[in-house]
């Protein structure tokens, strides 16, 4: 065996092994990176045993080329949605106005919100303050751990950190982004809001932002724009951020 192939080899095995390690300590926060990696390490395999199969035969020097122009064109599209999940992500457009606020649920830890859930609030309470007159849709149901839905735990969350609890229009039923947007767009249609016309801010964690906007534009919200909220740690962010490019994908097909 060559010496590149040993590298090649090793890298593959470390990648494999770390991966699962992500994958199986869930107090990382990192599964999906742990999956990537995993997925990694099978793509260098593969690359390597066509390499062999290409050394002597036409056949594999064909099914080779088929394997090098099918990554092409799988990582090509994936590295441009990235950039653009990126670049939205990373655009604050807080100092905008607007005529409400739509806070998308995240988990709920018992009756306390989870970090996700926490960074959210924390971004919304200081859109609120800074746009006292406006109401917010606080919209999510109830999953699996969660002893209340995630719209009561951000109510609870911000009357107690001074916010007008009137101005606050709970929506308990949605279990996805999409029934977020559909199900807040009829309350808001109750409070004088046209969605369509008015300029409606979206408060999410900044990787989810680029998703969102394109399930607002679908659900016929013409103005939204995305108020960010970001995870304390890098190695999160890294995570969620690689996760939603494949999200993003998802979407556009099924969503």
């Amino acid at each position: 065996m060559k010496l590149s192939e040993k590298l090649q080899c090793v890298v593959a095995a470390v990648l494999a092994l770390a991966g699962v390690v992500l994958m199986t300590v869930r107090a990382c926060g990192m599964r999906f990176s742990g999956f990537l990696l995993v997925g990694l390490a099978v793509i260098l395999a593969a690359a390597l045993l066509l390499d062999r199969w290409a050394a002597g035969s036409k056949t594999g020097r064909l099914c080779r080329r088929i394997f090098q122009i099918a990554l092409t064109l799988a990582l090509v599209p994936l590295i441009c949605i990235e950039s653009y999940v990126i670049n939205v992500g990373r655009s604050d457009l807080s100092a905008l106005p607007a005529d409400a606020v739509v806070i998308l649920g995240a988990g709920v830890n018992g009756t306390q919100p989870s970090l996700s859930l926490y960074t959210r609030l924390t971004a919304a309470l200081d859109y609120l303050e800074e746009n006292p007159d406006i109401p917010a849709v606080l919209t999510g149901g109830k999953g699996y751990g969660e002893e209340i839905t995630e719209a009561q735990c951000m109510y609870d969350w911000l009357t107690a950190h001074g916010v007008d609890g009137g101005r606050l229009i709970l929506e308990e039923q949605a279990g996805n982004t999409a029934e977020n947007f559909a199900f807040s767009k009829e309350l808001l249609e109750k409070q004088g809001i046209d969605p369509a016309e008015d300029n409606v801010a979206v408060v999410t964690n900044d990787f989810h932002i680029a998703r969102s906007r394109l399930i607002a534009a679908r659900q016929d919200y013409g103005h939204a724009f995305g108020i960010p909220a970001r995870l304390p740690w890098r190695h999160l962010e890294v995570n969620y951020y690689l996760r939603e490019a494949f999200a993003v994908v998802k979407t556009w097909i099924f969503d």
